[in-house]
């Protein structure tokens, strides 16, 4: 349960940080879902050109760059 509540903590923090990066605005529950997702779409992409994040920072910047590139793609569409 603790793992979770921290997952949740961290997604909030780097759709926050991608949120203020990339100047979008949002709700405390959209952060925390581009934070999640982010986490997944950074790892995936920077995994695709060797960079991984292990800990706490390194799984954060990794959030943070996924979450990037969703607001990205969402600004796209």
């Amino acid at each position: 349960m603790l793992g979770f509540l921290w997952t949740l903590i961290l997604g909030g923090v780097a759709g926050w940080i991608a949120g203020k990066l990339m100047g979008s605005e949002g709700s405390m529950v959209k952060n925390v879902i581009l934070g999640l997702i982010g986490g997944v779409v950074g790892s995936i992409v920077l995994g695709v050109i060797g960079i991984q994040g292990r800990g706490l920072i390194g799984g954060t910047i990794v959030s943070v760059v996924g979450a990037c590139i969703l607001i990205w793609i969402g600004r796209r569409l």
